[in-house]
């Protein structure tokens, strides 16, 4: 649902024409890339990080409760959503629309730091935001979010039960999970003719000089450097070791001497249209793809690797309440609507970003042809939360030693 005066672009043509952008002005794109990479977000003075091993209950203060039980939607209201252009679908916002008789918008950002630098700052007034979970430290220390009222989500009990009390949110007191998505390797069986999931370390295929100038790294810093160290062996995927991060670093540098990836978040249309042949994918962009294939090309030539036994990189997205949010009954309303498992399943038909729902089996979504059973491996499973690596938010001195390593290998220099 577009913003009122702006043009209807889904997430997919949003990306794209930012692509387009870029290679029509390579100055001005080497110029927001310095910029974007240099800047460092801005923690509050009293960051308290949550990890599985160290979970917390953030704080609900006296001047920030939840909204009373009871209350009734607000009137001719219109609830803003914050998210990727097209990580909601249409059809969930028009059901919200008619069961409400509320206006929805969307405002879309390009990443979840401009996202959240415009938040704080006050630049954007929005009801729900759609952040990764590593980001709710900041939020909840900083005071950005509004805390959630169960009482309006019923449908709460629709979710798995690993985030019915997640550690990063202890008692969901200021978010929803939203999605889950794993980071493994995608390719076209057509182009690349060696069954990479069957080497003993299929990270390697992207530092292979066999298919140079055929791959891609998703532009994610954390996401990548995290898959190096898996790659090296190394499962401690937020590590502060200056050694590590050296080791990443050379990595990196072969990777680039190697394959010379591109640096991009559309290969989930550029894989299937054969401008690569392999690359480092998110499932829920490689179950999207198929969407993406030319005409006549069955999906079953599309293939992902991760690792079977769950222990790869496992993320999931949230749905938040900013605290300057004008309509916080819709917005609890619009939050229990995504999690009813029919508009869930829609959305995740719409996006390919599953979401966490107990009624979901991956068995049908195969055997429905939703899913291609060359894809069945980018379907997530509950138990990947227990077994997998998960990123997580870093301190402001270790953000930084990330960064000047991300940095060197996208741009060239420190």
């Amino acid at each position: 649902m577009p913003v009122p005066g702006r043009s209807r672009l889904n997430r997919r043509q949003f990306l794209q024409r930012t692509a387009l952008l870029a290679a029509g002005a390579p100055a001005l794109a080497v110029l927001l890339d310095a910029c974007s990479e240099n800047e460092q977000p801005d923690w509050p003075p009293n960051l308290r990080i949550a990890t599985p091993d160290s979970p917390v209950t953030w704080d609900i203060t006296a001047d920030n409760m939840p909204i009373p039980d009871g209350l009734g939607p607000e009137k001719d209201a219109a609830l803003t959503l914050y998210s990727y252009a097209g990580y909601i679908s249409p059809e969930a916002v028009e059901s919200f629309q008619d069961r409400y008789g509320a206006r929805v918008e969307v405002s879309t950002f390009n990443n979840t730091d401009d996202a959240l630098a415009n938040i704080r700052d006050g630049l954007v007034d929005v009801d729900i935001y759609t952040p990764s979970y590593d980001q709710i430290g900041r939020m909840a220390t900083g005071h950005l979010l509004r805390p959630i009222n169960h009482s309006y989500l019923p449908n709460l009990k629709n979710l798995w039960p690993v985030f019915t009390n997640p550690w990063y949110d202890r008692e969901s007191r200021y978010s929803v999970p939203y999605s889950v998505y794993t980071t493994g390797i995608a390719w076209r069986a057509d182009q690349v003719r060696a069954d990479l999931g069957a080497l003993r370390n299929p990270y390697d295929s992207l530092w292979d000089p066999a298919y140079k100038n055929q791959t891609a790294v998703l532009d994610d810093w954390h996401t990548v450097m995290a898959m190096v160290l898996l790659k090296l062996g190394i499962t401690d995927v937020n590590t502060s070791s200056a050694e590590d991060l050296n080791r990443v670093g050379e990595a990196l540098a072969q990777m680039k001497a190697n394959t010379a990836p591109a640096v991009t978040v559309t290969m989930f249309s550029d894989l299937p249209a054969g401008l690569f042949s392999l690359s480092q994918m998110w499932s829920g962009d490689i179950i999207n793809a198929k969407n993406y294939l030319p005409e006549g090309v069955s999906p079953d030539i599309l293939r992902y690797w991760f690792p079977a036994d769950g222990k790869g990189l496992v993320e999931n997205d949230l749905m938040v309440m900013p605290r300057g949010g004008r309509n916080p009954v819709l917005a609890h309303l619009f939050i229990n609507h995504m999690l009813d498992p029919e508009v869930a399943k829609s959305n995740f038909e719409a996006t390919g970003f599953q979401p966490p729902q107990v009624s979901i089996d991956p068995d049908v979504l195969v055997a429905s042809g939703f899913i291609p059973n060359t894809l069945r491996s980018a379907i997530v499973q509950p138990e990947f939360f227990d077994v997998g690596y998960r990123i997580l938010e870093l301190d402001p001195a270790n953000d930084a030693a990330w960064h000047r390593v991300w940095t060197t290998f996208k741009l060239g220099r420190p």
